[in-house]
């Protein structure tokens, strides 16, 4: 993970987007009892993924490479308003 980070050009901010992740992720988990944490947890999932697939693009990634940040990115939109 250490070399993808220094890929992208964002190795400084490695723990900063861990932290985010694991946020988001009890965000999710607490939306199943509270709907508008899981919508807000989704959205700033969304919202990452969104920067993510900036970031492939900045690079030069190929499509192939950039379709996991494209999946999670429909995934947390669907979350965010269809299923909490």
């Amino acid at each position: 993970m250490e070399r993808e980070f220094t890929r992208y050009q964002l190795r400084s901010r490695r723990y900063l987007v861990g932290g985010l992740q694991w946020a988001a992720g009890i965000g999710l988990l607490a939306g199943l009892l509270e709907p508008w944490m899981g919508r807000a947890a989704a959205a700033g999932l969304a919202l990452m993924m969104l920067v993510a697939v900036g970031v492939r693009i900045r690079i030069k990634d190929s499509l192939v490479q950039t379709t996991p940040a494209l999946f999670y990115l429909a995934l947390n939109i669907y979350l965010c308003v269809a299923a909490f």
